[in-house]
């Protein structure tokens, strides 16, 4: 160990932290003003470096010998590494020690880098509407600092708080402003397992600044409503028809949004079924994601033979929404320009119809559940139906009930006996 004015350094085996496999991680510890932190190490193999206590004695032995000696070499390398570090910064922060030991750029330690970093790598994965909220992410940060940079260890629990209050005073709502923030966390997140930074800088959590969770009040239509939006007379052949009929769609096919509308082809009809993945979750790692199945009713074969593209050939597009060889971006576009059209033409509609609440593509696939759940499906079913992972997802689908159920139930309370 060497000690100077400004910080000491230390080997140490992590004997709080065991491995799997019994072995305990080598760590620099480096102690400023009593405050410790503590640093992975990587092995010569640039794994991280482990062993068990018997080892770390042998390698921090006074004379060690074979193996045991060239780790200790390595291991004395990368102490007078820090060392020299420490003695040659002029003002010793933690902060200014990580950047030199782990030789990180300013790039890499920018905040607004990583988050156009991540913006780049979405796009190059036809991810573009992901990539667009990091984009907004970004944007939104800089509109709020001024800046065209900021260190990631500039980013604590204040900023963040004064941040959010900004947002909110912009009128975004907290929906928004938890989708701008999860972005932040997940530049955090990579920055710290990519070595780019240490997690005692990480501004997240319990006690510290915790992400607001915005509760969207999700309002289905009843039966008889969705019944009124299909039987509407809408002029044959208008857009109007059209987009009404693609809205009926995604209500009658389990909910499926309208990429997944777009993306269907006739391949994906076998005899009187649909089977497809959904878009959404075609990312997945952890686990396969589930097929939807979905029963070609009177009603959707109606729709398909109205605005299907002719022939019906198996590669080809059900619907004239997309076309082959289209980059992500422009599928991107031409789909948020589908959602606008039907949610501009059933905006229209349900105003001429007197239905009193917004409804928009996504209404449609709350509908789809909660009209199921009146009917008497179960919760089992419905997540099947709507290709979810967990129950849990399903269960906030159908967490709001309209009034006149609620206060059909809360009357039964006043009918003693």
């Amino acid at each position: 160990m060497k000690s100077t004015r400004k910080a000491t350094t230390a080997i140490i085996l992590e004997e709080r932290k065991p491995l799997k496999d019994g072995r305990f991680p080598v760590k620099l510890r480096v102690t400023y003003k009593r405050i410790r932190k503590y640093y992975t190490l990587k092995d010569l193999k640039n794994n991280s470096l482990a062993m068990t206590r018997n080892e770390f004695t042998r390698v921090m032995g006074s004379r060690p010998r074979d193996k045991y000696k060239v780790n200790a070499l390595h291991l004395a390398a990368l102490e007078k590494k820090g060392i020299d570090i420490i003695d040659k910064l002029p003002l010793f922060t933690f902060e200014a020690f990580e950047r030199k030991y782990f030789s990180i750029s300013t790039d890499e330690a920018d905040l607004f880098s990583a988050l156009k970093t991540t913006t780049n790598d979405l796009r190059k994965e036809g991810r573009i509407s992901t990539a667009v909220t990091y984009d907004c992410t970004l944007n939104s940060l800089k509109e709020y600092t001024g800046k065209e940079a900021m260190l990631f260890e500039n980013v604590d629990s204040p900023f963040l708080n004064e941040y959010e209050k900004w947002m909110i005073g912009q009128e975004n709502s907290l929906t928004t402003v938890g989708i701008y923030l999860r972005n932040v966390r997940t530049s955090f997140n990579k920055a710290i397992r990519d070595n780019i930074i240490q997690s005692s800088i990480y501004p997240f959590g319990h006690g510290k600044y915790e992400i607001p969770t915005g509760k969207n009040i999700k309002k289905a239509l009843t039966l008889k409503e969705v019944g009124q939006i299909a039987n509407y007379a809408a002029v044959k052949g208008s857009n109007e028809h059209r987009y009404r009929d693609y809205w009926l769609f995604s209500y009658l096919c389990n909910g499926i949004n309208v990429k997944d509308i777009a993306r269907l082809k006739y391949s994906n009809i076998d005899g009187d079924v649909i089977t497809i993945n959904r878009a959404k979750t075609e990312k997945e790692r952890k686990q396969s994601p589930k097929p939807i199945t979905i029963v070609i009713t009177k009603m959707i074969s109606r729709i398909i033979n109205t605005w299907g593209n002719k022939p019906r050939l198996p590669d080809q597009y059900i619907f004239p929404i997309l076309k082959s060889g289209l980059t992500p971006l422009q599928e991107y576009k031409i789909i948020r320009q589908a959602t606008k059209m039907i949610n501009e033409h059933i905006g229209i509609i349900v105003g001429e119809l007197k239905i009193s609440q917004k409804v928009t593509s996504y209404t449609a696939r709350h509908s789809f559940a909660t009209v199921l759940k009146r009917s008497g499906a179960s919760i089992e079913f419905i997540s099947e139906s709507l290709g979810h992972s967990n129950l849990k997802t399903t269960e906030n689908y159908l967490s709001d009930f309209e009034i006149d159920v609620k206060r059909k139930w809360a009357e039964k309370l006043g009918k003693f006996k």
